[in-house]
Order: C-alpha cells, then structure tokens, then sequence
C-alpha cells in the first residue's frame, strides 16, 4: 500500500525559475556582454529589478512582452525574468520586414515592447500601428540608458510565484519563404525539460563534442531564433561563464574568442563560412571550439575545413517547431567529420519514426513540442496522426544516427529516380572550384523534373569540369544518372532567408526571370 503523502508537502511545478536555483550560490563565471561583466548574484538580482519594472509598468500573468535586440546581458535577463513573472516573452525576429514585424506582434498580442536602440526608428513607426502595446523601453547599451537606468531603480526583491508548469512561457514566429510567419508557442514545462534532455546530451558526447560546466559559451545564432536553441537556458542552469557578442561580425567573434577563451558555440554553415574567412589571413588555429551546427545541411568539406582551423563542428537536428534540439550527431573518432555532419541521435525523451520507411518523413514526438500554430487548420497538419511532422525526407544508418535527405517540397523525381538535393548540393561544395551550392528541381516535359544547381564560385570555376566530376559519381554508382544537373549557373551569392537558410523559392525566381 502507498504511503499517504504529508499534506504539506511541495509539489515542484516545472517553471523556468527553477533553471536559477542555486547557480548564485556554487558559481563564479561571468556573463560578459560588451563591457559589462556579471557575476551570476548580481545576474539574478537583476533578473528580479527586471521583473520589477515590468510588473510597475502593468505586466502582468499571461501578458506577452516582446523583445527586439541583439545578443546581450539584456536579452538573457529577458530570457527569464518576462515568464519567471508568469508573461510571455516573443522574441521578435528583427531581421523580417517592417510590415511582418507588424503582423508578428499584433498576432501575439504584446503590450509592451523592449527594444535596443538600433531599432529605434522601426520602432518609433511601429508603435504608432499598435495600439495594444502601452509602453516601450528602449534598450540602447550597457550604461546610461532607460533599461539600466529603470533597472537601478527597480527593487531586487521581487517575489516569484508557483503557478501552473503548462503555462505559456515563450512565443515567436516561424520563417519560411511563402506567407505570414507562423507563430510557436512554449510552455515552463516545455522548455524546462528540453534543458534537462539537452543538458544530458551534451554531457554525454564524446570529448570535445559537447558541453562541460567548464566550458565558455558564446551563442553565434540570435536569440530570437529557437530560444538560440536553448542553449542560453543550459548555460544559465549550468553556471557556465557566457560571452554574449551583440550584432554578429565575424571579426568581433573571432576577437571575443580568443580573449575570453570561448570554447562553445552554435551556428548555422553560412556564420562558420564567415568565420573560416575571417581567419583566413591569420591561418592560426581556433582550438579548442566545438561548434553545434544546424538550420542547414553542413557540407562535409566545410566541416574538414573547419577542422584543420582547429573547430570541432557537431550537427544539430531540429526545428522552429521542435523548441528546437530534436538529435546530435557524435562520432567516437573525433577526426569523422562524416559522422559528426549527420543529423545524429535522438536526445533523450525523443521518438522519432521515418513513415514508409527508409526516405520517407520524419514524425516525433518529445515533450517540448510545440502543440500548434496560431491557426487551427495548421496545427491539425502539423499534428495529424498525433506525430508532428517535419516535412524532412529522413534516413538511418547502420547505427542508428538519422541522416536527414532533403526537404519534402525540395526533393526531385526525375526519370522516376528521387533526387536528394542535399547530396548533390554535398557533391558540388566538395569541389575545390564551389563556395556554396543550391540545387532546385524544374519541370521537364520528359523527365517530370530536372535539378538546376545554382554556385557560388571560389576560383577556377568550369561548368563542364563539374559536369564531368558529378559524371564520375554516376560511374560509381553514388549518383543517379538523372541527378547531373540540367544546369550550373554562378551567381555572385546565394539568397537567403531571415534566419539564413538558403531561400530556393528565391532561386526559382530568379530562374525565371532569366528564361524570359
């Protein structure tokens, strides 16, 4: 018989709160954002000014307070003090539009509006077309500005309640290449437990492949995008010393490396292309720095060059959707950049099952998924079957790592073979003469489709050279005869969307407009 509970005893809800406790206590790293530096009391005394202010200036449980700036100090306080408090934070995407900056914050119902100064003539546009927002605090540096001046005068005293673990923690909006952005939303226990598995995870790589309490964090993919993957909350709970670099320049990044020992990061393939050429010059090695890399397919001669530059890079698999870490690839012999680009192994609490088999979708299911959109039709799609859908062709190898093929809408059928566009956009980029490669599919009245690469040149670039090189993968047998593409077109650089995915709705335009 099970014993009888005592009446008083606490039932711990699952609250973002919960990530800080202790860390005041057992930890002596730094925050570092500009020049500012942190210790991690003066951190949570902070977070508690913040919630403060916001609460004087009418936030309240389940009110949604947007948040528009670089990566910085700010930012992570935001992280936690707006849902700590019971509100919704929305990171805004500040790199949409003015007018779907407009529509994201009117869908989410924000009533006040943190922004850093580089915004503020958006901003100032955007405040007259939003009625719902009552104020707005501007966020401009580090000292002597509203935020830090309000902040001051703000009591550290601040109260955090329990309340229900399935309440609404975060909000933002998808990107995509066709529509409105969609919004996703996160609950405490969402994203709570998405910390617990990806912590786990990443302790559980093989050396130089994940996180350690020791290591030193720098996030290199914005904090409006995907909770920067989650990792700020992982670092946070960790009690890691954080480097926070403001609006990305890969000079700064590299400097910010170097001088506060950073040996962490995540980014997606076209941030890594920046820093490999940044360096360049210098030629001098980056080691040690793992570099979680996702958003997009990493080119397996990215990562080797990437390698000799002394960056361990380690796939990421996961969506805007999924909050985000879905799986990590590892490799137990560190030198496998084949390995470490699969998309890898599910984390912990996640199933994942490709439908009809191999090359076929891949579904989930984990505790952090985002249970819709905004619109009722697309969160029955997202959900249909009570998987959620990907939209991702997916594969597993012998051992069991997923290896993602392509996006469904991307992939090709021509001649009644698939054509992965991942592969061939692999196979191009490993020629010395390719930068960076997008391949499309077009329709062809005999084949069905036909791939168009379009390249970004690196020097010495020969179309029919390449033809000829893809030709000998079809000679051994990796290629399809009907994936050489129609075509190879050079183009000075690659469209891309506002989280820096390679936009092929873009392409098709362009291919268009070239065929008139």
């Amino acid at each position: 018989m099970l014993n009888t509970p005592a009446a008083e005893a606490y039932s711990c809800p699952l609250l973002i709160r919960h990530l800080l406790a202790n860390v005041a206590g057992q930890s002596s790293a730094e925050i570092v954002s500009g020049d500012l530096r942190l210790t991690y009391p003066v951190f949570t005394q902070r977070v508690a000014r913040l919630a403060s202010l916001l609460a004087g200036k009418g936030v309240r449980p389940g009110d949604t307070v947007a948040v528009m700036d670089w990566d910085s100090h700010r930012y992570l306080e935001c992280y936690f003090a707006i849902p700590m408090m019971g509100a919704v934070l929305q990171t805004v995407n500040v790199r949409l539009s003015p007018a779907q900056i407009a529509f994201t914050l009117e869908q989410s119902g924000a009533s006040l509006l943190l922004y850093n100064a580089d915004f503020a003539p958006i901003c100032a546009e955007l405040l007259r077309g939003q009625p719902a927002i009552r104020e707005a605090i501007v966020m401009a540096g580090t000292t002597c500005d509203d935020y830090e001046v309000l902040l001051a005068d703000s009591s550290p005293d601040f109260v955090f309640a329990d309340f229900d673990e399935n309440a609404v923690a975060t909000t933002f909006h998808t990107t995509g290449t066709t529509g409105d952005p969609k919004q996703v939303f996160f609950t405490h226990r969402q994203l709570v437990l998405h910390t617990l598995a990806l912590s786990a995870a990443l302790a559980n790589q093989p050396d130089g492949q994940g996180m350690r309490r020791s290591d030193v964090y720098m996030p290199m993919t914005p904090m409006f995008h995907v909770h920067a993957w989650g990792m700020p909350y992982v670092a946070t709970m960790l009690g890691s010393k954080q480097v926070y670099p403001g609006r990305y320049d890969p000079a700064r990044l590299l400097a910010l490396k170097r001088r506060e020992g950073v040996t962490l990061s995540h980014c997606v393939p076209t941030i890594l292309r920046m820093l490999l050429d940044a360096n360049g010059a210098e030629s001098s090695s980056l080691a040690p720095w793992t570099v979680v890399i996702g958003g997009a397919a990493l080119p397996e001669a990215l990562a080797r060059e990437a390698r000799r530059a002394g960056i361990t890079t380690v796939v990421g698999y996961g969506m805007s959707e999924t909050g985000p870490v879905i799986s990590l690839a590892r490799g137990e012999d560190g030198e496998d950049t084949g390995a470490l680009s699969r998309a890898g192994f599910p984390i912990p609490f996640v199933q994942a099952r490709i439908e009809d088999g191999n090359g076929g979708e891949l579904v989930l299911r984990a505790p952090w998924l985002t249970q819709g959109h905004a619109t009722q039709a697309a969160s029955d799609a997202l959900w249909a079957g009570g998987w959620l859908h990907t939209g991702d062709v997916a594969a597993r190898d012998p051992d069991g790592a997923l290896r993602i093929v392509d996006r469904l809408k991307d992939v090709i059928k021509s001649g009644g073979e698939w054509v992965s566009t991942v592969e061939l956009e692999n196979l191009l980029e490993a020629e010395g003469s390719i930068a960076e490669a997008a391949v499309i599919g077009v329709p062809d009245a005999k084949w069905g489709e036909r791939p168009v690469a379009f390249v970004v040149a690196a020097g010495g670039f020969d179309p029919g050279a390449v033809c000829d090189v893809l030709q000998g993968h079809v000679a051994s047998g990796r290629l399809s005869r009907y994936a050489v593409p129609e075509k190879v077109i050079e183009v000075d650089s690659l469209p891309r969307t506002s989280v820096g995915k390679i936009d092929k709705k873009a392409l098709r335009a362009l291919l268009d407009e070239r065929a008139r």
